[in-house]
């Protein structure tokens, strides 16, 4: 039966739409990565709990709800389960404002996590519904872009806040509203003006169409079963361990970028927090949305002349060109030269992020396709957050024991990272072969 796709221009509009909602969720993520010292001091904590407030418990949370969230995409209306998860995580990024001590913070930083579970199982799934399959990658390319805009307006916007709560002149104000804003420190009121214009996006997010589902499992109208979707995993097990193993832990160098570059350049090079964030912001924004659609489009490339395994070979790119980088970009003592290596370090982190969703939408069928992605996810932020940003918090405290440490584990863990992320994938090669020719 024919199964007719949108126009191009409801397909873009979706994905527009969709990456509004992507960048909200990094600006909402990533604001933390820009409040490290003042929150380390007023709430009484160390590196290696900022390491899992921004990596391991975010990262649980986040991945663990996106297996049901998955199971229910695949079957329910995808519109509405992202509108509903930008809503709450808008609110709970609000609520990171009212936290007192680390589990207050640890409690409302879950919360951001389980609502932004729902955008990117739902976004893949809509997006394969979207398009055909040669123009999925530079489709999910796009899209993918927005990680890193966001991740480029998170620092931005974040720099603009820090500088307008600091000049808040609360002399001047009236004495109830100066009363109630002087309970909170400038960060807490930093997380509030951030995450509460996000719930304007949820309801722009009701304004894009379902697509009709294509490419259905013959013989399943619906729901896939657990015993078919189990059956599904362990008959293409080793591709999926080589994937999920390989590109998660290949995006631990840019994790850790995102979290700890901040605290590198404050602590080491000398600049402020409003500083560090614009500078890095600038990078991100023009430097990785460019690498995520590189690796896109070279993945289109080389599928269209035969290569089947093309996001596994723009993954080994990536990871072979990062462990030199990683190795060096941040001991250097020179703010100019960490920042000009910050740029291929960007780039080359975001390389292969669209590679490893378009990868799994070419070996899933349709009911599978927002499990699948969900599965991914939640390896995906579990091993990327171990091996990247909690790790970095864990070997400044246990193993340099200082915190102008920071920029020399960043550099330990990427470096670690990046070639074992690059052999998973070389042993994934051609077990990827087989499951794509399967498909």
């Amino acid at each position: 039966m024919s199964r007719s796709r949108p126009s191009p221009l409801v397909a873009w509009y979706a994905v527009g739409v969709l990456m509004i909602a992507f960048i909200f969720s990094f600006l909402d993520r990533l604001i933390l990565s820009l409040l490290v010292p003042p929150i380390m001091r007023d709430l009484q904590i160390d590196n290696f709990a900022i390491g899992l407030l921004g990596g391991l418990y975010f990262a649980v949370f986040y991945a663990l709800m996106g297996l049901p969230i998955g199971r229910l995409a695949d079957r329910g209306s995808r519109r509405l389960i992202v509108a509903a998860g930008i809503f709450l995580w808008s609110l709970m990024t609000a609520a990171c404002g009212l936290a007192r001590n680390f589990w207050h913070l640890a409690l409302a930083r879950v919360g951001v996590g389980v609502g932004e579970a729902t955008l990117s199982p739902c976004a893949y799934s809509l997006i394969s519904d979207y398009f055909p399959k040669d123009r999925i990658g530079t489709a999910l390319g796009v899209f993918q872009c927005a990680a890193f805009i966001g991740a480029g307006i998170a620092f931005l916007v974040g720099a603009q806040v820090i500088d307008l709560v600091a000049a808040i002149p609360f002399e001047r104000l009236p004495g109830g509203l100066a009363g109630f804003l002087t309970q909170f420190k400038p960060w807490q009121l930093a997380f509030m003006i951030v995450g509460l214009p996000g719930i304007l996006v949820a309801l722009l997010a009701l304004t894009i169409r379902e697509p009709v589902r294509q490419g259905l499992m013959e013989g399943v109208e619906q729901r896939i079963p657990w015993p078919k979707v189990l059956a599904f995993f362990s008959a293409h097990r080793r591709m999926f361990l080589a994937h999920f193993c390989g590109f998660a832990i290949l995006a631990a160098p840019i994790a850790n970028m995102l979290l700890w570059g901040p605290t590198h350049m404050i602590r080491n090079l000398g600049y402020s927090a409003s500083e560090s964030g614009r500078l890095l912001g600038w990078i991100l924004l023009f430097c990785s949305p460019a690498a995520v659609f590189a690796g896109g489009w070279l993945t289109d490339f080389m599928r269209r002349r035969g290569r089947v395994d093309a996001p596994f070979l723009v993954g080994i790119i990536a990871a072979a060109v990062l462990t030199p980088l990683c190795l060096i970009t941040t001991q250097l003592q020179s703010g100019f030269w960490t920042l000009a290596l910050f740029v291929p370090y960007a780039f080359f982190g975001c390389f292969a992020v669209a590679s490893g969703p378009a990868a799994l939408q070419l070996v899933a069928p349709n009911q599978l396709r927002a499990t699948v992605s969900a599965v991914w996810m939640l390896a995906l932020n579990i091993l990327s957050a171990i091996a990247g940003p909690t790790a970095v918090g864990f070997v400044i405290d246990s193993v340099f024991g200082y915190d102008e440490a920071v920029g020399r584990s960043i550099a330990v863990v990427g470096a670690i990272a990046s070639p074992i992320a690059g052999l998973f994938l070389l042993y994934g090669l051609k077990h990827f072969r087989a499951a794509a020719r399967a498909a």
